[in-house]
């Protein structure tokens, strides 16, 4: 019973490192990579869209992004969406392709995004502390039902921590891996 509980909690904690990689590759290094644009949420037709559904998204050259849209009249859309995103990028549209031009980084910036790539790394401390205490909760639920002994409610709050002190440990690898990319110049 408690190995399942710690197979369920695993694998929320596996998701919460998933979803802060994604995260991570959103924010802006001094490079063009397609992973800055891709989750780029663009309103078409009403509908908030992923720009990855809307266009093709290529880094011809380091400092710069290329977006073909599949749809010529979503262009101003996807125009719109990347003013009002945080990147910082002005979009050159020509009527059948709109280029990013990747400006390198300045000093102040680059502290910028380390302060949000710090944020973004404690969000994901809470959730991963969120799930112990939830998987913490439900051993404490199992022990008072008589579900399991003592000793076993124990030794599942004693892996409970090791696997949570893991999963803290691969945050923190993926905010210094993003940090140490932005520093780069």
């Amino acid at each position: 019973m408690i190995k399942d509980l710690l197979r369920e909690t695993e694998n929320k904690m596996k998701k919460t490192v998933e979803v802060l990689d994604t995260d991570l590759r959103g924010i802006r290094t001094g490079r063009a990579t397609p992973a800055l644009v891709e989750r780029l949420m663009v309103v078409y037709y009403g509908v908030p869209t992923p720009l990855e559904q809307l266009a093709t998204i290529s880094a011809p050259e380091p400092q710069l992004l290329t977006i073909r849209p599949y749809d010529p009249a979503s262009l101003k859309s996807i125009e719109r969406a990347i003013l009002a995103s945080e990147l910082g990028l002005t979009p050159n549209n020509d009527g059948k392709l709109i280029r990013l031009a990747i400006p390198r980084l300045t000093q102040e910036r680059r502290v910028e995004l380390v302060k949000i790539v710090k944020k973004r790394v404690e969000e994901a401390h809470i959730s991963v502390r969120n799930i112990r205490s939830d998987a913490k909760n439900d051993i404490r639920d199992f022990e008072k039902e008589k579900l399991v002994t003592e000793d076993e409610a124990e030794r599942g709050r004693e892996d409970l921590q090791k696997l949570t002190d893991r999963y803290i440990q691969k945050v923190d690898e993926s905010g210094a891996r993003k940090e140490k990319e932005i520093a780069e110049v």
